[in-house]
């Protein structure tokens, strides 16, 4: 590819990029920032990883796709970027390294790659109850800390007939509604699988609230009320302060999951290579035999043929 067709391509890839971010889509976005000859990809060459596993873009061929493909995707619940090193034999000793992990890809052509994967996600959200000074501070300062807030919840909590509201996707609900349809709320968000749910009320009339759901121990260990840390607040400026920072203590320190993108059960599941050890990821473009009952999937169709030929089938 000449230059200028690589500039091109890049300036497409790039825009592309910028139209996922904007639509909020969850992917891990490969750069190649170093390539040893001899290899087909070179620095600044990316590629696009979703979370079922397929591909857009070039990182190399297809044994080098399939160890960014397999060290890609648990990056999505993680959210930490790392540095994938591609050899294309063991390198001596490889020392874990935080932030940095070392594969052994034998199908190389005998050059190494190194491959910057950095997960883009959605901002967290934050449903916001209720139509409140505390609410509408809420909203205001969420932003600032790199939040998302669902509107809908507002308004829903806020209208005359109490409609319950769509919580779906939020890391966090905070329930600012000063009495109006509280329990509606906290049933919607558990429901919704949400993790931190906070009710704005004081220790007592909170505590009473959560008794009357008649809830699980684990469901009522979702429930944070009164939520906030204790700073001492007094305006609704710095209640809203005080219940962020209680939000982002969740995430960082007591492992709130700040945007679940798959589950184990939904992310592609990955096999060892018989022939060259390598991970891959297994869809339907996968190299694959079935010999005697038993599966086997390759990173390539060289070594399918390879295994398939040891075991006399092919």
């Amino acid at each position: 590819m000449s230059a200028r067709a690589r500039h091109s391509a890049r300036a497409r890839h790039n825009a592309r990029v910028a139209d996922l971010v904007d639509s909020g889509a969850a992917f891990v976005h490969a750069t190649v920032v170093r390539a040893q000859c001899p290899t087909s990809a070179r620095p600044g060459d990316s590629a696009i990883v979703f979370a079922d596993g397929s591909i857009e873009g070039f990182v190399g061929g297809q044994c080098a796709e399939g160890s960014v493909r397999a060290a890609a995707l648990p990056l999505l619940n993680s959210g930490e970027a790392l540095l994938l090193r591609v050899l294309p034999e063991a390198d001596g000793e490889q020392p874990d390294a935080e932030g940095a992990l070392t594969v052994v890809n034998p199908c190389l052509s005998g050059g190494a790659v190194e491959i910057f994967l950095e997960p883009k996600l959605p901002s967290p959200c934050i449903g916001i109850v209720g139509s409140t000074p505390i609410a509408d501070a809420l909203d205001a300062l969420a932003g600032q800390l790199g939040f998302a807030t669902s509107s809908g919840a507002r308004s829903a909590a806020g209208s005359a007939h109490g409609d319950v509201p769509d919580l779906t996707g939020c890391t966090a609900v905070v329930i600012a509604s000063h009495g109006r349809h509280e329990t509606e709320a906290i049933r919607a968000a558990l429901d919704a699988g949400v993790g931190f749910v906070g009710l704005v009320a004081s220790e007592v009339r909170g505590q009473a609230v959560v008794a009357g759901m008649d809830l699980s121990p684990c469901a009522a260990k979702a429930i944070h009320t009164p939520v906030g840390l204790d700073i001492g607040a007094t305006t609704a400026e710095e209640i809203a302060l005080s219940i962020l920072a209680d939000v982002v203590r969740a995430i960082r320190r007591e492992g709130l999951v700040a945007m679940p993108v798959a589950s184990e059960g939904e992310r592609p599941t990955s096999a060892v290579d018989p022939v060259c050890g390598m991970t891959v990821v297994i869809d339907q473009n996968t190299p694959h035999l079935h010999v005697n009952g038993e599966d086997f999937w390759f990173c390539n169709p060289g070594c399918r043929v390879r295994h398939g030929e040891d075991l006399g089938v092919l």
